[in-house]
């Protein structure tokens, strides 16, 4: 009886005492829901973005389309010019439709007067195409300084939202009190961080684009001054 008592309490004991297999649980992170535990602050910070990357892929565009040329344009000039067919280099010019042909048909328009006077022709008119490849940069680049500097603020306001939950629990402060406004501080930096990263690196690529289309333009203006000093054939 003893015997089987002993055996009964081993039995029970070693069921006890055997090691529990637990399921281990891993937490997705939702970005939409990560998003929304920044706060007012990241509407600001996701309009800066939107308004970016709006403006990088229509700007693109323009500076795709003012870059392309056809080899022959200069050439054509040439022969039309040193023909006498002045009508039909600006008719050249009109369907290239491109920032050198406009330079080339304001400085053929000039034809007569002083080279001085056509050479400041077609330099006004580079400094207005310059100028309107690059509209709009100037949202990117205050979306390149204000992001992170939004993602502060929101930092400052996350951990002064942190310390007031704190604050008010008084002796019963719980970490589920101070989740809210550290999420608030960390999520807003990140956010400013990487808009600020993603304009200014766009600001830079668009500059770069931009010198290389006003490299043409340049060059293509002093071909057009040598063609004028060029002796008829």
């Amino acid at each position: 009886m003893n015997l089987t008592l002993f055996i009964q309490s081993g039995a029970n004991g070693a069921v006890t005492n055997a090691p529990v297999t637990s399921e281990i649980i891993e937490a997705e992170i939702n970005l939409f829901d990560l998003a929304l535990k920044g706060g007012w602050i990241m509407i600001p910070i996701g309009l800066l973005l939107f308004i970016s990357l709006a403006v990088l892929i229509e700007r693109l565009l323009v500076i795709n389309k003012a870059g392309k040329e056809d080899a022959t344009f200069m050439n054509r000039i040439k022969d039309y010019i040193h023909g006498g067919k002045i009508d039909s280099a600006v008719n050249l010019c009109k369907m290239t439709n491109t920032p050198n042909a406009r330079m080339i048909a304001k400085g053929i328009s000039r034809l007569g007067r002083p080279v001085n006077d056509i050479q400041v022709a077609i330099e006004n008119v580079g400094n207005l195409e310059i100028a309107k490849l690059e509209k709009g940069f100037s949202w990117v680049a205050t979306t390149a300084a204000v992001a992170p500097m939004l993602g502060f603020l929101g930092t400052v306001t996350g951990m002064v939202h942190a310390f007031f939950n704190m604050a008010n629990a008084g002796s019963s402060v719980d970490i589920a009190l101070l989740s809210s406004g550290i999420y608030e501080a960390l999520v807003t930096t990140v956010a400013g961080l990487i808009v600020g990263i993603i304009a200014l690196l766009s600001y830079n690529y668009l500059v770069a684009r931009v010198n290389e289309v006003v490299n043409v333009m340049e060059s293509r203006s002093m071909e057009f001054m040598d063609l004028l000093n060029e002796p008829v054939k």
